[in-house]
């Protein structure tokens, strides 16, 4: 029989979603969004962690942190799919339904990430490498000559229009290399929006016992690409860019 603990958030009808695991995992001891405490809700082998939905969620840093928190008490345990932030589901019953027909599915992507980690790994552009761009483009050599020869608010712009056409492009080389190092060492990888300044924003789905190595390619990618490119890298996340859980639910405010 499906069950729904702890006994306090029995009953409710709109529910805060946070995640799905598999059954048997201790409801996380982290309150909820709102304030709420959180209960696992059990149907075919699964859970979902689960509190009573507030009137209207915002993004406030207190629930951000809040449904943070909860994934990583269940994460803790085992493999879990995270939901993004204020997603609900409408009734216990139609959540109950679904965890029932997507049952098959949803264990697989939990075998598929059982062990994993997410790492996100992004790249900025920096312009140290200016120097060295003029000295070997014949294009931004011939344009820097004549600004100085002829200084002026047009020779001014379309340097620098050149200089930053030749940056990001440098940058983009640097991401394509370093995505080609990365790369192997993941399972899997999802990509991010990007824009000018942004070239490399990719998720690696990462076996736990490959973190280290892994962050020590990044480091060094970042030593050796700094005139072109800054690297960070953040997590680890739960697998959000991995996972396709559809609960009957809505993102709140839609």
């Amino acid at each position: 029989m499906p069950t729904l603990a702890p006994p306090a958030v029995t009953g409710l009808g709109t529910l805060y979603v946070y995640g799905i695991a598999a059954a048997g995992v201790r409801a996380p001891r982290a309150t909820g969004v709102a304030g709420s405490p959180v209960g696992l809700l059990t149907e075919s082998g699964l859970c979902a962690a689960v509190s009573p939905a507030p009137e209207r969620p915002r993004a406030r840093r207190r629930d951000l942190l809040a449904h943070q928190a909860v994934l990583e008490e269940l994460v803790a345990q085992g493999p879990v799919l995270p939901m993004r932030f204020a997603v609900l589901t409408p009734r216990p019953d139609a959540l109950r339904a679904q965890l029932r027909s997507d049952a098959a599915h949803l264990k697989r992507q939990l075998d598929d990430i059982a062990g994993c980690v997410e790492l996100n790994v992004k790249g900025t552009v920096v312009a140290d490498c200016l120097a060295e761009l003029v000295r070997r483009d014949e294009q931004l050599r011939t344009l820097a000559l004549r600004a100085r020869r002829r200084p002026g608010y047009d020779a001014d712009v379309r340097l620098g229009e050149a200089l930053a056409k030749a940056v990001r492009r440098e940058a983009r080389r640097a991401a394509r290399e370093v995505l080609a190092r990365l790369t192997p060492l993941a399972v899997r990888t999802a990509d991010g929006p990007l824009d000018d300044g942004r070239v490399l924003s990719t998720s690696f789905l990462v076996r736990a016992d490959d973190e280290p190595g892994f962050r020590r390619e990044v480091a060094a990618r970042a030593r050796a690409h700094r005139d072109r490119l800054a690297l960070g890298v953040t997590g680890p996340l739960p697998c959000y860019s991995f996972v396709e859980a559809r609960p009957a639910s809505r993102p709140a405010g839609r």
